[in-house]
């Protein structure tokens, strides 16, 4: 594939991807509630990379293997976003982004977030899209970068549904989630997603696409620094007693040994 048939798949992948953030945005104005684009995210991040499979005269040996594990990702994610969100009003962090941005925030909303998701959507998905689109053959950092790639999901899936047990038994109302894969991080489903996408990159980068290793650090940057470990662990501080020492004694990301 020429670079100039590589970047036309690519922006038909964007272009795709802003109409199903368009969709999402609709559905978004009448419930008054932006949380939806979270459900969304997963999908923001595949349907780029369906896209250039669906392009290409001939997708390339890895296509068939990536798009599963990124599908089985992006729908495990919105199920288990949506499940959570059920019956629950707007996510805080919207209704603060709301009252910086009123009158008319349903119209502002369409780029300040939806639009926006969709762009970094579009970023993160660069290693599948060049995965799908490459046609080099198979070699040993292709099984590396999946084998690391499975676990990750399959530990942040583990992690996910740890929590939500915890969370659906009265007996913990109000307590601090500190078991399982919680006992030795204090966010595994971000390590999990992390170690997804650092698998994906390397798969990615089997093919000869290293430049997009942007996807890895853009997903790193913000689970760690921006929208991931920051704000929750803001709000967790406020809002849930003992989490303080949760902290004290238990790593952030990494999973290690608990102090004290």
């Amino acid at each position: 594939m020429t670079p100039a048939a590589g970047l036309h798949a690519a922006s038909l992948g964007l272009g795709a991807g802003a109409l199903f953030t368009l969709a999402a945005w609709a559905l978004s104005v009448p419930k008054r509630d932006v949380s939806i684009v979270d459900s969304a995210w997963g999908y923001l991040v595949l349907v780029p990379a369906l896209v250039v499979a669906a392009v290409m005269p001939n997708a390339g040996p890895r296509a068939a293997v990536v798009l599963v594990l990124a599908g089985a990702w992006a729908l495990r994610l919105s199920v288990h976003i949506a499940w959570r969100h059920r019956g629950q009003p707007e996510d805080r962090r919207y209704q603060t982004i709301r009252r910086r941005n009123e009158p008319h925030f349903q119209w502002k909303s369409l780029y300040l977030v939806f639009g926006l998701q969709a762009l970094l959507g579009w970023m993160v998905a660069a290693p599948l899209m060049a995965a799908v689109a490459s046609p080099a053959r198979w070699n040993t950092l292709d099984a590396l970068g999946l084998a690391l790639a499975v676990c990750g999901l399959l530990y942040e899936a583990v992690a996910d549904a740890q929590l939500a047990r915890f969370r659906a038994n009265p007996l913990y109302r109000g307590r601090v989630m500190d078991r399982g894969l919680w006992r030795y991080s204090r966010h595994p489903n971000y390590f999990g997603e992390c170690c997804l996408w650092w698998g994906l990159w390397l798969v990615a980068a089997a093919a000869g696409a290293w430049w997009t290793v942007l996807s890895p650090l853009l997903m790193t940057v913000l689970l760690l620094k921006v929208s991931g470990v920051p704000l929750l662990e803001k709000d967790l501080g406020r809002h849930r007693p003992g989490y303080a020492e949760y902290m004290r004694r238990t790593p952030a990301f990494v999973p290690w040994s608990r102090r004290g």
